[in-house]
């Protein structure tokens, strides 16, 4: 082939290529913010992306019933480890006028004044009390532990006037803990609700996570939304405390969701600073070196205490571009299922072993809806 030949051929051959070129380049326009454009080449606008091309394929909206309880009485119960001050005298009214302020007692038959002293309660309930003995105040109001000595010291003294009172809290003790600027064991001397409680760790500091804020019962989670009930008012969350709550308020610094299900290594994946999606949490467990391909990903996101979602991804529709990568949030839960036909019940069935392992650390609507029992 002459040199001239082959000149002509190479332009012959580019030329059909710059002229697409140039047309695409003459066609190109910039795209208003929230433009999608399907692969067919349709163009929808949306405001809200999510809405196209979602990766969802299935998602409900759970939730937890508040707590309903009656409230506790209203005078206070005595406990173990109660101090209390049982003062037994004959009252003389002859000195209630006096300009001094103070009133006299006068000595009993017994020849001994104002008995004045502390009584701890023990472990089992009891006192010990000079002529009476032991005597089980556990589970008594001060005024019936009054009544009932009212009816023991005649035979001891005549006509006795006997006042109960507690001298030391130390039967029904709150727990506040994590980020409150004041933390510690505190005794109720009455009922508490939970602001009473709240109000006793005098706010939180910047580091605090109030939405993940929680409050536990013998070692469970209560349906409570401490958030919901600070941040808007909403006082079905505001129950009564009972004696051995724990009021806890994490901080934000360790974010992690958690990976399980068909995967050589599962659990938590801190989130970093720039966030976390989807493909890059399920990446961290070595799925590509099990070779899975997960088509259908189970999801458990917690919104709060009391309000959760469970949500089937396609990941597919992700990984083929059909879907933009989905950003995850703190506490989500991914399970990757070992069959594409599993069931959520079968799903959540295979992930409560796992998840009780975990329990301590995960978000506190996972502990009260799938771990309460």
């Amino acid at each position: 082939m002459t040199r001239n030949k082959l000149i002509i051929f190479t332009v012959l051959f580019l030329l059909p290529i710059i002229f697409l070129m140039l047309t695409g380049c003459a066609t190109y326009r910039d795209m208003t913010p929230g433009t999608v454009v399907n692969i067919s080449g349709q163009e929808t606008k949306t405001k809200n992306l999510q809405n196209v091309h979602n990766p969802v394929v299935e998602q409900e909206i759970v939730t937890v019933q508040p707590l309903s309880e009656p409230p506790p009485p209203p005078d206070y119960i005595v406990g173990p480890y109660d101090v209390l001050s049982i003062n037994v005298s004959k009252p003389d009214f002859s000195g209630m006028g006096s300009t001094s302020g103070s009133s006299s007692f006068a000595e009993s038959n017994l020849g001994a004044g104002t008995q004045a002293t502390g009584y701890r309660v023990d472990g089992k309930g009891n006192i010990q009390l000079p002529f009476v003995g032991t005597l089980h105040v556990s589970g008594m109001t001060l005024q019936e532990i009054q009544n009932r000595l009212m009816k023991i010291y005649p035979k001891y003294f005549k006509d006795p006037w006997v006042i109960v009172d507690v001298k030391e809290y130390r039967s029904q003790p709150l727990y506040i803990l994590g980020q409150f600027n004041n933390t510690g064991i505190f005794y109720m001397d009455r009922p508490f609700n939970v602001l009473q409680g709240l109000a006793m760790g005098r706010g939180y500091d910047a580091s605090a996570n109030p939405r993940a804020a929680r409050i536990i019962r013998n070692k469970k989670v209560l349906p409570v939304d401490i958030y919901e009930l600070l941040m808007n008012a909403d006082q079905t969350q505001n129950i009564w405390l009972k004696p051995g709550d724990t009021i806890y308020m994490p901080d934000n610094k360790n974010r992690v969701v958690f990976v399980f299900g068909a995967s050589k290594g599962g659990g938590p994946v801190p989130i970093p600073p720039a966030g976390l999606n989807l493909l890059q949490a399920i990446a961290t467990v070595g799925l590509q070196e099990i070779g899975y391909h997960a088509r259908r990903v189970f999801l458990i996101r917690s919104f709060s205490p009391t309000r959760g979602q469970l949500m089937m991804i396609d990941v597919d529709k992700i990984i083929q571009g059909d879907a933009m990568p989905m950003a995850l949030t703190e506490g989500d839960i991914i399970y990757i299922p070992k069959s594409a036909l599993t069931t959520w019940n079968e799903a959540l069935g295979e992930m409560l072993p796992t998840l009780s392992a975990f329990s301590a650390i995960l978000s506190p609507f996972v502990q009260i809806k799938y771990l309460k029992d």
